[in-house]
């Protein structure tokens, strides 16, 4: 049976969903966008400070199941400006060490909020360290 997992160092959820779900030994994380956990509004900032807070974001619904993003098996990246491509390369190679998480990176016309950058994803349910 599917567990909700929640964070209070992650935003809330924005509408009709959970943070998380865990089944079977994996965790399935929503989206994160740039969202400041403390205040609910978007970063300001550059890309790099945006994409930051939501590597945050997602590490701390992690940590609220008992595990680490490092342990990422597939990543989802949404982007309204594939001119950031490499900025996500950038970021996902210093968070991640070989063998790195599946991926896609796709661009779409929005994201909720106004954000650049949602990304969602599939981690091992392995303890953290």
């Amino acid at each position: 049976m599917p567990v909700p997992v929640h964070s209070d160092a992650a935003p809330q959820a924005i509408g009709a969903y959970s943070q998380a779900m865990t089944h079977n030994g994996l965790l399935y994380l929503s989206g994160q966008i740039p969202l400041d956990p403390a205040t609910g509004q978007m970063v300001e900032g550059d890309f790099a400070l945006q994409i930051r807070r939501v590597l945050d974001n997602l590490q701390a619904v992690c940590e609220a199941a008992g595990t680490e993003l490092q342990h990422a098996i597939k990543l989802q990246v949404f982007l309204t400006d594939l001119g950031h491509f490499a900025q996500v390369n950038q970021a996902l190679e210093a968070e991640f060490a070989q063998p790195y998480p599946a991926r896609a990176v796709v661009q779409v016309s929005a994201l909720p909020r106004g954000a650049q950058v949602e990304i969602d994803g599939i981690v091992a349910l392995v303890p953290a360290r």
